[in-house]
């Protein structure tokens, strides 16, 4: 059985940190397919006997934008179902991504 996969369409945007020492980009994930994403998760954990949430609530995913593939988690945003997928510095340099620039992503659940 394969991993459940999505494909999202959003805007990159950026959060700093309190202290200001660094800008940290992501890609949010529409609620309908977090909801998705999340009763996934629970049910695979629960069936391997895990607790039902990881760490911060985190969720182990392989993301791909253009040719750049890496694994990472996406980790739940402000709202109940939504999450966020954290773009590391060298997939926007690679890929050309900057603040405000619509990408398409392809998650597969780990």
């Amino acid at each position: 059985m394969s991993n459940p996969a999505y494909t999202i369409t959003n805007e990159i945007w950026t959060w700093t940190s309190e202290n200001r020492r660094g800008n940290y980009h992501f890609l949010s994930v529409p609620d309908d397919v977090g909801e998705e994403i999340q009763a996934h998760a629970t049910v695979a954990r629960l069936e391997l006997g895990l607790p039902t949430k990881r760490g911060w609530g985190a969720v182990k995913v392989e993301a791909k934008i253009g040719k750049t593939v890496w694994q990472t988690s996406i980790f739940p945003g402000i709202d109940e179902n939504a999450y966020v997928l954290p773009i590391k510095a060298s997939v926007r340099k690679t890929e050309g991504i900057v603040v405000g620039d619509k990408v398409t992503c392809k998650l597969e659940l780990l």
